[in-house]
């Protein structure tokens, strides 16, 4: 089994591919590669797609690489490959950007990416550490994981889908702040799981063991 990482130059690929190779080689789940090469995006058992930084420069970065944005699509909407976007890899699942500008997503989990506005002026933006999560629906991403288990985010805009069976847990930040959404074949996880310690890598292993 292959699990692809994509670089497009938009996330923290070191540590994303030595946690997804440290629980591969620990739970035999094959190999993980960091690529941008779209052939092998397209043969991939499994894709990763990260992302650190602002919405419109991830998906100008994502789009504009030849071939790569043709070939994710058709390997997840077509092929039905199992995938995790994680971060703003997570938010470019969105119908729509809102992050300085209206920009569009990849339209697989409705909804549009907001700023988040903590109903509590004490609490500052952006959302950086620790958080609980809250389980709002079963999932096998969620094996060996409750509610209250805390996971590492570091972010200022976040997740609204159109249908909240889409979300799959979230995070109580001055109000509801999404955490995992997920359809079909397609997860998203706001928070970074390569720097979530048991969690973390908990749901990294459940990603890579899962068979949607």
């Amino acid at each position: 089994m292959l699990t692809a990482i994509i670089d497009y130059e938009s996330g923290n690929l070191h540590s994303a591919h030595k946690a997804f190779e440290r629980v591969a080689n620990e739970t035999d789940a094959g190999t993980v590669c960091v690529t941008s090469d779209a052939d092998v995006v397209a043969k991939a058992d499994r894709i990763v797609l990260p992302g650190d930084g602002a919405f419109p420069a991830c998906w100008e970065e994502l789009s504009g690489r030849s071939g790569l944005l043709a070939a994710l699509q058709e390997a997840v909407e077509v092929k039905a490959r199992p995938f995790l976007g994680i971060c703003v890899g997570m938010q470019l699942m969105a119908t729509l950007g809102r992050e300085y500008r209206d920009t569009p997503g990849l339209d697989w989990i409705g909804g549009q990416v907001v700023a988040i506005t903590p109903d509590d002026p004490a609490l500052k933006v952006p959302h950086m550490g620790w958080n609980d999560l809250v389980l709002d629906a079963p999932h096998p991403v969620f094996d060996g994981i409750d509610t209250g288990d805390h996971a590492y985010f570091v972010h200022s805009y976040h997740f609204q889908v159109a249908d909240p069976a889409q979300r799959l847990a979230h995070v109580d930040y001055g109000g509801d702040v999404t955490a995992v959404i997920g359809t079909g074949t397609m997860l998203g996880m706001q928070f970074h799981p390569e720097k979530s310690q048991r969690t973390g890598l908990q749901m990294i292993a459940n990603f890579l063991s899962w068979k949607p």
